[in-house]
């Protein structure tokens, strides 16, 4: 933080604030399978969360409506509420071959594959008494989760294609499986819309065509648009997948991914917040842990990464601290819990940013997890100028990233841990004195995570990209540095934390012009900041 201080005398701007103790986090323990007895609860009918509509064999409006409620909460992957309405389904028709189906699915979402399969067994054994089309519908479900098993088998998957085609084409008025065909694009069998590939696009909104503001339809493509950098029309469908979900926390929180994306991030942390609230406010009407939730970690992560942005550091401290005191039980979301880590390091605690890192090192569930906290555990070490320390957690986390990395329907990607490890293998060789060899590697990490698809991989790079810029700024790589602040400066221009590093290069160079309006620009982007933030950057909070 010296150099903050060297701007802030350059400015005119009163002394660095010191920085402020860590908040006691606070977060739910490992989540486990969701009891039966949660997922068994009664349920009421509910508004505020969309409607889809499906007609099934059912002599019962009551089984009819709670059959809609768990296929609406399905396609916002509320998996606990699906569940439970599909039960009370069941309780006025339990003869619905088609809810016991809709469990089936729910339980796929829990990452719960024994569940989903005994669920689909009782509708195989309902499907007598169930429509021509319903069977299909159950056979369809069959050759998924046959697919699903055996991942890495292309032949499986592609049957399953080849499966929801030749139902279209019988009855291609009928939108849940353009859906389905639209979800089959995705690189799994167990796609559910949240990878989407470009030939997703039309099958959605071939749905979209049948019914028109179709819920699932929406969501789906607002994943879609994100993963194929279509930020514009990702919005276009987030907002009526918002408003007709507005009780639904997922729903309102993906309409604020993509308002980060185009400048409106206080607008999308005002979601983010009305998102845990939804949360909370559920969770003790229906007495659900949070940690049977897997959005709650999410949304926490994006909002304190979104606080971290406009320098609302304290808020980011709070938020990203409780969302890594938890333990949660899918990988991805796990391997996420290093934006606190990351963000004690940007803010100079490097004893903090170490002992979060090693405790993923060695207390995380998965392979990944420990991969990524022994390489970021290492970048820490690179900082602190204690060299063996780095290569030995290089070593670490090379011999984690042997084990199995992608578990669940939704796998991580093992390019992303892979990345993690590279950057520190990339900071080694430049300390080592292989200069070439080293800001090449760093440039084409750069590239891969700046490549990422998604909201939160957006961010995340963001992020990354500045703790290899101040690496390179602290080495006196200048180049180097001065290349990482273009590449944010791309990538998104609106970060204070850019223009910051921008004005520390300028003021490198002696051109003192430039880096007072570097400045100037970074204290009008964190208007909002937290004060002593405000102090650091060379400017008090406007009264």
């Amino acid at each position: 933080m010296r150099w903050l201080m060297v701007l802030a005398a350059l400015a005119g701007g009163v002394a660095l604030a010191e920085e402020p103790d860590p908040h006691a986090a606070c977060g739910g323990g490992p989540g486990g399978p969701v009891p039966a007895e949660l997922l068994e609860r009664p349920v009421k009918l509910r508004s505020g969360i969309g409607h889809v509509h499906e007609k099934v064999t059912t002599r019962s409006a009551e089984a009819q409506a709670f059959y809609d409620q768990g296929l609406a909460y399905i396609h916002s992957y509320v998996w606990i509420e699906a569940v439970r309405s599909f039960h009370q389904a069941l309780r006025a028709d339990p003869q619905l071959a088609m809810a016991e189906l809709g469990k089936s699915r729910g339980y796929s979402g829990l990452e719960d594959p024994p569940s989903a399969q005994a669920a689909l067994a009782r509708a195989q054994a309902l499907a007598a008494g169930a429509s021509e089309w319903e069977r299909q519908r159950i056979a369809l479900r069959a050759i998924q989760l046959d697919a699903m098993a055996d991942r890495a088998n292309a032949e499986k998957h592609q049957k399953y294609k080849a499966a929801l085609d030749e139902a279209l084409a019988s009855r291609p008025g009928d939108a849940e499986l353009w859906i389905l065909r639209g979800n089959a694009e995705e690189a799994q069998a167990g796609g559910r819309g949240q990878r989407g590939k470009p030939a997703s696009i039309a099958f959605y909104e071939a749905a979209l065509a049948r019914v028109p503001n179709h819920l699932g339809a929406h969501h789906y493509l607002v994943h879609t648009y994100e993963t194929n950098r279509q930020v514009a029309l990702a919005l276009e469908h987030g907002k009526p997948f918002a408003a007709q979900a507005r009780d639904v926390p997922h729903a309102v929180h993906m309409y604020a991914h993509d308002l980060r994306r185009v400048g409106r991030v206080d607008e999308a942390i005002r979601l983010f917040e009305r998102a845990r609230a939804l949360e909370l406010a559920y969770y003790e009407r229906e007495n659900v842990p949070a940690k049977y939730d897997w959005h709650h970690l999410h949304n926490l992560a994006l909002l304190g990464t979104s606080y971290q942005f406009v320098g609302r550091m304290a808020d980011a401290e709070r938020t990203l601290a409780q969302m890594f005191a938890a333990e949660p039980t899918l990988e991805n979301v796990d391997v996420s819990r290093l934006h606190y880590p990351e963000f004690l390091l940007l803010r100079g605690r490097l004893d903090e940013a170490a002992a979060a890192a090693t405790k993923m090192a060695t207390g995380g569930r998965f392979a990944a997890t420990r991969a990524v906290g022994h390489a970021f555990a290492g970048q820490v070490a690179v900082v602190a100028g204690r060299w063996d320390d780095a290569r030995r957690e290089l070593a670490a986390a090379e011999k984690e990233a042997e084990g199995e990395i992608g578990i669940g329907e939704l796998p991580l990607p093992r390019s992303s841990v892979v990345a993690h490890i590279d950057v520190l293998r990339g900071e080694l060789l430049l300390h080592d004195g292989k200069t070439a060899e080293g800001r090449a590697l760093l440039a084409d990490v750069q590239k891969r995570i700046r490549a990422a698809p998604g909201a939160d991989a957006w961010i995340a790079a963001l992020y990354k990209l500045e703790g290899i810029a101040r690496f390179a700024l602290q080495s006196g790589d200048l180049e180097l540095a001065a290349e990482g602040a273009r590449q944010m400066l791309e990538h998104d221009p609106a970060y204070a934390g850019t223009h910051l590093l921008l004005a520390r290069l300028a003021l490198g160079r002696g051109d003192a012009e430039t880096a007072r309006n570097e400045l100037k620009r970074a204290k009008a982007l964190w208007r909002h900041a937290d004060r002593d933030l405000l102090a650091e950057a060379g400017g008090t909070m406007p009264r």
